[in-house]
């Protein structure tokens, strides 16, 4: 694994206030949060201290011995019980509630928050004054019931909310505390926050990985399911690199250090999550605008509804008990769940697709994507040569191949290594080579069982005057005429045989463009190599538009001129991507871990997978749909309930009592949390 700039960004710290990198992005900021400083505990305490109060306030409340026809038990001090009890209630049950509407009103963003406040101050004030003497019935009941229903709803909203992204919380907990630190053939257990670049680690079998290193002797198996989603174990051997985090598996391996601290993979990921978790969509500020608009419409219904009914009946209980249902069923439950949940199950989703979402309005912007320009080396492609074809006159392909890489075994050029690789792919057996001499800008020269051989670069046939036969020349033809190059296998006498060497396709690259295009998304090539490179590799990907020998700093020229045709994508996986990143509408990274341009990237794909651009795309579109659907039931819900609450159809002898109220504006909670739910259910292969 190349991890030449993985230095990038590696002292950058999350900032709470900091602010997007393209225009149009919401600041981590913007409005109040309701639940700052809240967690499902807390909620879940109230909530059953308050239902062990509720208990008795119903027992001995006045109504529900009238409807029920029973007689409470009677004591000196009964008539106070429940005043007492409602009291406790909502000092603590509805503290929690009151708290946050200081904090919305302080800020001058009247929400959900102020709707609960006014409507249990309202109920709770009105009870007191008639238990003091004032006319009419109090409804300690009904603030009971109320607060137990809105705990209740916070509780469950906030657990969810916490499970969803459990998984990524969790990533804390990944990296061991102590260490195996080498120190002259010794072991010494260290911390690991001690560890400095280039120190030398012991990993033991089965044992997690406490820092990213690279391995300098042993092998083993890794599991990195926590990085890329894939269960399915990694070899590692002299050279590759490990990250904290990971699961070793069966073999010891020594590494060494290459990054600690928050340069660590694992500490930029976590980043990452915070900074998603952080982050506002547009879709939420809008939500959270409604719901403002929806305190200033229940503030404005209630009074309409307190003056009509004192006006028609003539009975302020009946006015304040139409007036407090209002209240309740306008309190914006459903609309304040309505995207974060959707969110929060979509950021779910793509850490377990491999998919890092840096700024959740990301997620807008890429359902409207209408172009995908893809950088070839290391994106579409692997990075790094492979053998495409062999051309042999007299030898097999097998025979040709392991003659070859016996002879370049010792050479480090990437050619070589690329031909002694594909040997091992295919479990050839290796000679001994001798006199190994590498001749400088042409090739290598060494003997096998005696004999003189020399591999290297095609000119080299001619300056040595050896024989190319017709089919050769004819293979060398065409795999120059692909841009592909070409290491040439001699002996003393003639050309044994060619193998042409190419960058190699990504595996699932061809059926991502054929995926992209069935939902209306065009790619486009974007190369630094030469024509017939672009050509070959677009041919045989499927793409109809490339541009080659582009160089790094016209990438967002040509990104730009893109975006002029439609909104568009750009995915790229090193630092000479990042302007281009930035110029996008929506910026994908790809690589694993640190080794992508992150600070400039939307989205980051953990995996070397071209396939999750679909994924990301599929799964903003998905994400759009349930956060309209959400945001209608919300709105249109309230339409309907408020003027219900109102007593629109009291002529009939409907009548919404302020805790059934509450009853309804719960199930549409619900309603909205199982469609967000839904949202796990969608395809995205």
């Amino acid at each position: 694994m190349d991890h030449k700039h993985h230095n990038h960004h590696a002292n950058h710290q999350p900032s709470e206030t900091s602010t997007s990198h393209k225009e149009g992005h919401a600041g981590h900021g913007n409005g109040h949060d309701k639940h700052a400083g809240h967690n499902p505990k807390m909620f879940r305490d109230r909530f059953w201290f308050s239902l062990v109060l509720t208990l008795p306030i119903l027992y001995f409340s006045e109504q529900f011995q009238a409807w029920f026809h029973y007689q409470a038990l009677q004591f000196p001090g009964v008539a106070w019980l429940n005043p007492l009890l409602g009291s406790i209630l909502f000092f603590y049950g509805g503290l929690v509630f009151l708290q946050s509407a200081r904090h919305e009103l302080m800020a001058r963003q009247p929400g959900m928050m102020t709707l609960i406040s006014l409507a249990i101050t309202v109920a709770y004030v009105y009870s007191l004054a008639t238990s003091f003497g004032a006319p009419g019935m109090p409804f300690y009941w009904e603030l009971a019931t109320l607060l137990v229903i809105m705990l209740l709803g916070h509780w469950v909203e906030m657990a969810s909310v916490q499970g969803a992204s459990r998984a990524l919380d969790e990533l804390a907990t990944l990296v061991p505390h102590e260490a195996h630190k080498l120190v002259n053939g010794s072991v010494e257990d260290v911390p690991v926050s001690s560890l400095k670049t280039g120190d030398e680690v012991l990993i033991r079998p089965g044992e997690q990985i406490p820092i990213d290193g690279d391995v300098f002797d042993g092998s083993s198996s890794v599991n990195e399911a926590f990085l890329t989603g894939e269960s399915k174990p990694v070899s590692k051997q002299e050279g590759d690199e490990v990250v904290a985090g990971a699961v070793n598996g069966e073999g010891a391996l020594s590494i060494k250090v290459i990054r600690t601290g928050d340069e660590t993979t694992l500490s930029q990921i976590q980043r990452l999550v915070e900074e998603a978790q952080s982050s506002r969509s547009r879709f939420q500020n809008l939500a959270d605008r409604a719901a403002g608009w929806l305190f200033y419409i229940a503030v404005g219904a209630g009074i309409v509804t307190f003056l009509i009914w004192i006006t028609i009946s003539q009975d302020i209980q009946t006015a304040i008990a139409r007036t407090v249902t209002v209240l309740v069923i306008a309190c914006p439950h459903a609309l304040g769940l309505a995207i974060p949940l959707v969110i929060v199950n979509a950021t779910a989703m793509n850490a377990k697709n491999g998919i890092l979402v840096r700024n959740r309005d990301a997620f807008e912007r890429a359902r409207n994507i209408k172009q995908v320009a893809f950088d070839k080396t290391g994106t579409l492609t692997e990075g790094k040569f492979g053998v495409r074809q062999i051309y042999t006159d007299e030898l097999s392909d097998d025979e040709a191949l392991a003659l070859a890489a016996a002879l370049e075994t010792r050479s480090e050029h990437a050619l070589a290594q690329a031909i002694v690789a594909e040997a091992q792919k295919e479990n050839l057996g290796l000679q001994q080579a001798s006199e190994f001499e590498v001749i400088a800008g042409k090739g290598i020269r060494a003997k096998l069982a005696g004999q003189s051989y020399t591999v290297g670069r095609p000119e080299w046939i001619k300056e040595q005057g050896l024989d190319l036969s017709a089919e050769l020349k004819q293979g060398l033809d065409e795999a120059e005429a692909r841009g592909e190059s070409v290491i040439a296998l001699m002996d003393s006498s003639k050309v044994l045989a060619l193998f042409a060497l190419a960058d190699k396709v990504r595996e699932r690259a061809k059926e991502t463009i054929q995926a992209l295009k069935e939902i209306g998304v065009e790619s486009i090539m974007i190369t630094g190599d030469a024509e017939a490179v672009a050509k070959t590799v677009a041919a045989e990907l499927g793409i109809n538009r490339y541009h080659a020998r582009v160089l790094p700093q016209d990438k967002a020229k040509l990104v730009r001129d893109l975006k002029q045709k439609g909104q568009t994508a750009f995915t790229g996986d090193g630092i000479n991507d990042a302007p281009a990143l930035l110029e996008a509408d929506l910026g994908i990274a790809i690589g694993a871990g640190t080794n992508v341009a992150i600070e400039s990237a939307d989205l980051v794909l953990v995996e070397n997978d071209p396939k999750d651009v679909l994924v990301a795309i599929k799964l903003s579109q998905a994400s759009y749909r349930k956060m309209n659907q959400n945001l209608w039931w919300a709105t249109g819900y309230n339409a309907i309930a408020i003027p219900l609450a109102m007593g629109l159809l009291a002529w009939t002898g409907f009548i919404l009592s302020p805790a059934v109220g509450a009853i309804f504006m719960s199930l549409s909670t619900v309603v909205v949390a199982l469609n967000a739910v839904a949202l796990r259910r969608v395809r995205l292969d």
